[in-house]
């Protein structure tokens, strides 16, 4: 399986996940600039809570402990899981409102700030200190995608090969 993979480690995997919601977030912000109807921003949105809620969810079983372990900075995989706490708070929130509330399209948009907080944290400490440690990245993208797959319904064989190939 992990030949037709296109991540090159974890961290890849994991920073497109953030490549996507940022994508998506960018997309929701045009449509309230363009007007579009409450339902199609609706649509949207509960895209964006089902991403961000398997991107935790992988970190939080796969790669989270692993490289809290391999790095031994509990202080920041402790703000990490503060930080999906939050976000899962305000998922909770979008996905319980109705699109037409006057607070939808701000609590929409203060998630997505926060996950860009969030990714910025991820990218420039524990990505990096990721990077420079004994975790095996290369070895989980397969347990992380299959995981990713499982959660989201599909078949972990139904992703089209892209840019990068792991080596097994």
């Amino acid at each position: 399986m992990s030949a037709s993979l296109s991540y090159e480690d974890a961290v890849d995997l994991l920073d497109a996940d953030h490549k996507l919601a940022q994508k998506l977030f960018l997309e929701y912000q045009a449509m309230c600039d363009d007007g579009a109807p409450p339902g199609a921003r609706q649509k949207l949105a509960l895209k964006i809570c089902s991403e961000l809620t398997t991107h935790a969810q992988i970190e939080e079983e796969i790669f989270y402990p692993r490289v809290g372990e391999a790095i031994g900075d509990d202080t920041l995989m402790e703000k990490a899981l503060e930080d999906h706490a939050e976000a899962k708070d305000a998922i909770a929130r979008i996905q319980g409102m109705a699109p037409s509330d006057e607070a939808y399209d701000e609590t929409v948009q203060q998630l997505g700030q926060s996950i860009m907080d969030h990714v910025m944290t991820e990218r420039e400490q524990i990505f990096l200190k990721a990077r420079y440690s004994t975790a095996d990245l290369r070895g989980m993208v397969p347990e992380l995608y299959a995981r990713k797959k499982k959660l989201q319904g599909g078949s972990p064989a139904s992703k089209p090969a892209g840019k990068k190939k792991v080596k097994s």
